[in-house]
């Protein structure tokens, strides 16, 4: 009932942008959306999220120079990356919240974001 897709990652140089995107297939309608990152042996970290309100939150260390971004007739979430550097590199995951199904976590499979020096 409920589908994550991400894609658009990639290797690319510092300095560089990659606009990465999270379709979005369900019969619910979504609450909260976001973007969240995860480097090996370290939790998954907020990165950039829709609230229920529709205001949007940042990681401090992403403001500037990421923007997220959404299409409601195509059900996609983008993530606009600019400016990347070295510690961006990690597996972005797309994750939602719906309607009818309250406090649950929906996760995307994942999309590698290496950043090269």
């Amino acid at each position: 009932q409920v589908q994550l897709l991400e894609s658009g990652g990639g290797l690319v140089q510092a300095g560089g942008s990659l606009r990465l995107s999270c379709v979005i297939r369900s019969i619910f309608m979504i609450t909260t959306v976001g973007w969240y990152r995860q480097t090996p042996g370290k939790q998954r970290d907020l990165v950039a999220t829709f609230t229920s309100g529709g205001s949007t939150i940042y990681d401090d260390s992403v403001k500037g120079r990421f923007t997220i971004s959404r299409d409601n007739a195509k059900n996609t979430v983008y993530l606009q990356m600019n400016s990347l550097k070295p510690e961006d590199t990690a597996v972005y995951y797309c994750k939602a919240r719906f309607d009818v199904t309250g406090a649950r976590d929906y996760w995307g499979q994942g999309t590698q974001v290496t950043v090269s020096s």
